[in-house]
């Protein structure tokens, strides 16, 4: 049974007293979250972390990370590892997001990296997958997807897939206020799940949740969430007022 995953991806919003102040409330409205129909995160910046993560010690909300850096330790300014992160109480860790495919200009193959070190770093990492808008026109939405599926997962051992979340974000729904529609969402996350049997097989496939993410709201939620293959979603701006994530994370309600 996959449980859906709905993760707060909070990007570069909330300083670290604004931070706790939101991990606070939404430690007091998710205590009662049914935890055989959803599971919780929030991925905070770094350097909010400790403080979320010390507020939510206890619950049942994970924290993750919005990145990192595939080296343990080294000279590399600025960036954080997966040792540190581990240290610092994350569970979760999104690799790949399109923003940082697009500004940051990370491939397949940076990503991969990535997702190795997480796992082998006892991470569980989020892999974001998704095509542009030209991509879609042009009818390249299906070879993007399993470019980036294909690529984010080479050379992950099967044993290792049950760990992995990959989340579909369709670039042209994020922040957009546009959303694939759930048959266009499903269409997507049915073709993930195929192209994980071709790469492993079907059982694997099976252990593997897929979340939608891209402009999901408490009114399209639980029309999401109906669909087979959609697994939970990543939340990007509901994720930041407790209301509007808690509705999402309640979608079954």
């Amino acid at each position: 049974m996959r449980i859906p995953l709905i993760a707060g991806n909070w990007k570069m919003y909330k300083d670290v007293n604004e931070a706790v102040e939101l991990a606070q409330s939404l430690k007091n409205v998710l205590k009662d979250v049914d935890a055989n129909k959803s599971e919780a995160a929030v991925c905070p910046p770094a350097i909010d972390i400790p403080g979320v993560v010390s507020v939510l010690k206890g619950t049942n909300i994970r924290v993750g990370a919005q990145n990192m850096y595939a080296k343990q330790e080294g000279a590399f300014t600025g960036e954080i590892s997966p040792l540190m992160l581990r240290s610092a109480g994350v569970h979760y860790v999104i690799l790949g997001h399109s923003e940082r495919r697009e500004y940051f200009k990370e491939s397949n193959e940076m990503i991969n990296g990535k997702v190795r070190m997480a796992l082998e770093y006892g991470l569980f990492p989020i892999l974001c997958v998704g095509e542009k808008l030209e991509d879609r026109e042009a009818g390249r939405a299906f070879d993007i997807v399993k470019a980036h599926v294909t690529g984010g997962l080479s050379g992950i051992p099967k044993e290792k897939m049950a760990n992995v979340v990959i989340a579909y974000e369709p670039v042209w729904a994020i922040g957009t206020g546009k959303t694939a529609t759930p048959d266009q969402a499903q269409e997507i996350h049915a073709f993930i799940r195929k192209t994980i049997v071709s790469l492993y097989d079907d059982a694997t496939a099976q252990s593997v949740r897929i979340q939608y993410g891209g402009s999901v709201k408490p009114d399209n939620a639980k029309t999401l969430m109906g669909m087979p293959d959609i697994d939970g979603a990543l939340v990007g701006g509901a994720a930041l007022k407790a209301d509007s994530f808690e509705a999402i994370v309640k979608y079954y309600k």
